[in-house]
């Protein structure tokens, strides 16, 4: 199963991103690639004052165009994110496209990032973005795969949970900032690949100094092992990473850590 990790700038045009975004996805089926992958916020910078106006409702331009490009590609899509807009509701939600052009999956982020490290960086999505209330995975002729988007992927129940759904490759659409990015970005990665024994994929956004927030970038592909297998730098870039899936239930024979685990310890009682 060969990824395309795509690692695109973000601008204020969001027609213009759009056009990015599909110039990278034909690119990337040019390169054989099975699944392609955008960073989160693929066509709205990451900015609070952004997100509703940047919104879409379900079936609106951002979605339309990749469900259009799936279909004429044959390509699976994992959409980014984008803001979803319901109602007066905004979510920061995840679209997934079949080689038909069907949404397979739509994840809407369930653990919003609202942080304040001391002497770094500040945000918090709650101001404009709801929560989603899933735990979401999809179906493809490679097996079960899951989805999150970036601080989703900071919580191990919720991988864990993807994972017993049969999921071998777990995608994150993420921005990480320049406080976090380089003390997590690839620990986390590499973190619950080898506690979930599961391939990672994250991609972020290309880091742009003078946004108000500067991604980290750094996309990047992770085996069950926890062995970096691609890593882009701070620029655009489009990665190929070529996954043997196979190797997901071999290293889950050698470390049996899913048929040893010890369920009926794992809850807190009163003593």
């Amino acid at each position: 199963m060969r990824i395309a990790l795509i690692q695109m700038p973000v601008i204020e045009n969001k027609k213009e991103n759009i056009e990015t975004a599909c110039r990278r996805l034909r690119e990337a089926k040019a390169r054989k690639a099975d699944i392609a992958v955008l960073p989160e916020m693929f066509c709205c910078p990451y900015e609070s004052s952004c997100f509703r106006p940047y919104g879409e409702p379900e079936g609106g331009e951002a979605q339309a165009a990749l469900s259009a490009l799936a279909a004429e590609l044959e390509l699976y899509i994992v959409g980014g994110s984008l803001p979803e807009l319901e109602d007066d509701r905004v979510y920061n939600t995840s679209y997934v496209y079949g080689r038909q052009g069907e949404t397979l999956a739509k994840h809407r982020k369930a653990h919003l990032f609202d942080i304040n490290v001391e002497g770094g960086q500040s945000f918090k999505e709650s101001d404009v973005f709801s929560p989603g209330n899933a735990v979401t995975t999809f179906e493809t002729e490679f097996g079960t795969m899951g989805l999150c988007v970036c601080f989703d992927f900071r919580f191990e129940e919720l991988v864990r949970c993807m994972c017993l759904r049969g999921a071998k490759c777990i995608f994150v659409p993420a921005a990480f900032n320049m406080t976090t990015g380089p003390a997590h970005w690839e620990l986390l990665f590499r973190q619950r690949a080898v506690d979930n024994q599961c391939f990672t994929i994250g991609v972020s956004p290309a880091r742009d100094e003078t946004a108000a927030y500067v991604a980290y970038g750094n996309s990047i592909a992770v085996d069950p092992w926890g062995s970096v297998l691609r890593r882009a730098g701070a620029g655009e870039a489009t990665l190929y990473a070529d996954l043997d899936l196979r190797r997901v239930d071999s290293i889950r024979r050698q470390l049996p850590i899913f048929s040893a685990r010890r369920t009926d310890l794992y809850e807190i009682r009163e003593q």
